[in-house]
């Protein structure tokens, strides 16, 4: 080794053993720990529905709207086109016969949807709430 390296490890040596250890503050990691819980908190996605509140008002009525129009339209409007239709809506379901055990089948599968979604959605709400 040099002479100039010996030189430099012996300063260092000699500053290393003169200064002492810094120590944090008093409060040190509450300050860290508050600034951990706010990068936390930053980084919480809220939930933002896909379709929102004034839309699904807007779907609602429409078809409020549209229920109510069909349900007190006037007979005497004389369209072929239209009317033939409207007639004929009662003969298209009466082709469709289903047996008792499909009919419920269908209902109980419904039934068990609308239970279950419900009970999943607080399931996961209890699951995943920060």
């Amino acid at each position: 080794m040099k002479e100039s390296d010996k030189n430099i490890e012996k300063l260092i040596g000699e500053i290393m053993t003169e200064s002492t250890l810094e120590s944090p503050s008093i409060d040190f990691t509450s300050k860290v720990m508050s600034q951990i819980l706010v990068l936390e908190k930053s980084k919480i996605q809220h939930y933002k529905p896909l379709i929102s509140t004034p839309v699904w008002i807007v779907i609602l009525g429409s078809l409020i709207s549209l229920i109510l129009y069909t349900a007190f339209w006037n007979e005497s409007y004389n369209s072929e086109i239209g009317h033939s239709y409207v007639v004929n809506i009662p003969n298209i379901f009466s082709k469709f016969h289903f047996s008792k055990n499909t009919i419920y089948a269908i209902l109980i599968v419904d039934l068990m949807i609308l239970v279950q979604i419900p009970l999943l959605k607080n399931y996961y709400d209890k699951k995943y709430q920060l």
